[in-house]
């Protein structure tokens, strides 16, 4: 067992099942709308809050926008990031230890970038099966051979 912990694909896989599980129980917490009434009491002022969170009134929703926020926030990380790679690469004048600290911050950054897709697409399905909404439509026809 001691030397199964030391082997650092199973030390990842683990955390990885781990934030899965957590991110599972948290949409599961959120699906359940007695959690959300037995928060709200009747002396709270509903239109107060709704205004201060940008108008969203679902706690599904709010949360939805706060995560694809934080989101956007690392994209534009990611992007600042990219940029000083690059520019670090093109004055590095063969300097090979500055060529080689761009492309390890390139190399990050596309994984970065890679992670913040993932991530959002898994919130935005989450919370989406969670809310029960759909957003495919369908544009066939269904009628009879002749």
């Amino acid at each position: 067992m001691k030397a199964l912990l030391q082997n650092q694909w199973f030390r990842e896989a683990l955390l990885f099942a781990g934030l899965l599980t957590g991110a599972l129980l948290v949409t599961t917490a959120l699906a359940d709308p007695s959690l959300a009434t037995s928060v709200i009491e009747s002396s709270d002022q509903i239109g107060a809050v709704k205004g201060l969170t940008g108008g969203e009134g679902d706690l599904k929703t709010l949360v939805a926008t706060i995560l694809n926020f934080f989101l956007g926030f690392l994209g534009f990380v990611m992007v600042v990031m990219i940029i000083y790679a690059g520019v670090l690469y093109v004055t590095s004048a063969g300097n090979e230890e500055n060529v080689g600290k761009a492309k390890k911050i390139l190399l990050y950054c596309v994984i970065g970038v890679i992670l913040i897709a993932i991530s959002y697409a898994f919130v935005n399905t989450l919370l989406g099966a969670a809310s029960g909404s759909s957003t495919t439509t369908t544009t066939g026809t269904t009628g009879t051979a002749n």
